[in-house]
């Protein structure tokens, strides 16, 4: 399992440190532990952390010194702060000096796992949206949905045309194939670029606590606990991208239709509703008619969340894009590995890769060339280093397999090779000859000899 990020535990109480240390692991997290205010300003001091969740009353150095030491060491860094239930006064000082929430002892270990994934999702959330603000100022800001393939210039224009209107979006596409860099550029190249956009995946919170994620919670009077706003409150002005809606329970979804129509929010707990302006983008890999048909999805809030729908082709169907795409995918593996040397890919590598099936579509093909960043020593990857990193990818009609049966000359399998890229290309030459690193005259040329030879 991947971890969804580091998170450094410090409560002198040992057993309660593993007891939160342990359920932070079972979520996905990588977990330091500290039993002292010495150990955590160390640990922060020399380690690449996401977030920090700390109790407040130790002894010698307390937690508003491991909050200092963190707001020197990376003033980013989200701090949440445990406490007492008679310690509240002080974790409000600790939030007034920049802590990003605090909780009372005891608590329940999911509304804990809740807030460390809010903290460290809005703060990777800034971070991107600061990135993409600074690559907005030149170019298009859906230039990372790489491609000149039919299907992906009649996307951008819809999305140009629909970036500007208020209205609802529901953003359609395989697993893996974009959708969510749609909801982005459906963001930066509106009104609302400069507002917050705000991203949230149905199937990564619990029911039980994804209303609140949503709408915000309200507490009795009396009680220590302030009100938490909800996403939608945090996306006021800007953009809630709302991922696998189809996932989302029945009772949400009456609420989220009230949001849509009314554009008003009532938090949990709360007595009266507050107006927002937040444009939804939805998305979903699944088919919504017919999850409408079998009642678990609401026909009145399909209707109205596909106001626009925005369908992204899998990378299947736009096969071209593959050397446009991979060769995007080693520059930015460049950057994340700085030792890595690799630098592209042979024509053959090429031609197997723009053959290949791709059931996790761009995801797959990102994904695969990171590894081959990573694990491959050569600067261009030619076919049998591919076969032997991705024998999944390669496939098995491929010229060069046909080769290892009969022996045949060099010209002859060269030619084969060229018809077979362009069969794969559906007879458009220019594509073959982007993939296979020629002229097209030399595709023409080749052609002729074949049909001279047959003759």
């Amino acid at each position: 399992m991947p971890s969804e990020g580091r998170v450094l535990v410090v409560d002198d109480h040992v057993e309660m440190a593993r007891l939160l240390a342990d359920h932070l692991t079972d979520a996905g997290y990588t977990v330091d532990v500290a039993t002292s205010g010495q150990e955590a300003i160390a640990a922060v001091r020399g380690r690449v952390l996401d977030a920090v969740v700390c109790d407040l009353r130790m002894e010698q150095v307390d937690g508003f010194d491991v909050l200092a030491a963190v707001r020197q060491a990376d003033p980013t860094l989200p701090v949440l702060i445990m406490t007492a239930f008679g310690g509240v006064e002080n974790a409000v000082e600790a939030m007034r000096r920049g802590a990003t929430h605090y909780f009372t002892k005891p608590f329940r270990l999911d509304e804990v796992l809740l807030y460390v994934q809010r903290a460290i999702a809005e703060r990777r959330l800034r971070e991107e949206n600061r990135a993409l603000r600074q690559a907005v100022g030149d170019r298009s800001s859906y230039a990372a949905l790489i491609g000149h393939s039919d299907p992906m210039r009649a996307l951008y224009e819809l999305i140009e045309r629909v970036a500007h209107s208020p209205a609802p979006v529901l953003v359609r596409g395989e697993s893996g194939s974009g959708k969510e860099l749609v909801a982005r550029a459906l963001h930066f190249e509106g009104p609302r670029k400069d507002g917050p956009l705000v991203a949230v995946n149905c199937t990564s919170i619990p029911n039980a606590l994804l209303e609140s994620e949503l709408f915000g919670q309200e507490h009795p009077p009396g009680t220590p606990e302030e009100p938490r706003p909800g996403l939608f409150e945090v996306a006021d002005g800007g953009t809630l991208f709302l991922d696998e809606i189809g996932d989302m329970a029945p009772e949400l979804q009456a609420k989220l239709l009230r949001v849509l129509e009314d554009g008003e929010v009532r938090a949990v707990g709360a007595d009266a509703s507050r107006k927002v302006d937040v444009r939804v983008v939805a998305a979903t890999h699944q088919e919504l008619e017919s999850r409408v048909r079998e009642g678990r999805f609401r026909q009145d809030l399909f209707y109205r969340l596909n106001v626009v729908p925005l369908l992204v082709p899998p990378l299947r169907e736009r096969r071209e894009d593959i050397p446009l795409l991979v060769e995007h995918f080693v520059a930015q593996s460049r950057k994340r590995n700085p030792r890595a040397r690799l630098s592209g890919f042979s024509p053959e590598a090429l031609a197997a890769l723009a053959t290949a099936p791709w059931p996790g579509n761009v995801r797959e093909l990102e994904n695969l060339v990171e590894r081959l960043a990573v694990v491959t020593v050569q600067e261009t990857v030619d076919l049998p280093t591919l076969q032997l990193h991705a024998p999944a990818v390669t496939a098995d009609a491929h010229p060069l397999s046909r080769a290892q049966a009969r022996l045949m000359p060099l010209r002859q399998l060269e030619g084969e090779y060229i018809a077979y890229v362009v069969a794969q290309c559906g007879g458009n030459k220019t594509k073959a000859a982007e993939i296979l690193g020629i002229d097209v005259s030399t595709i023409h040329r080749r052609e002729r000899e074949r049909s001279g030879n047959s003759a």
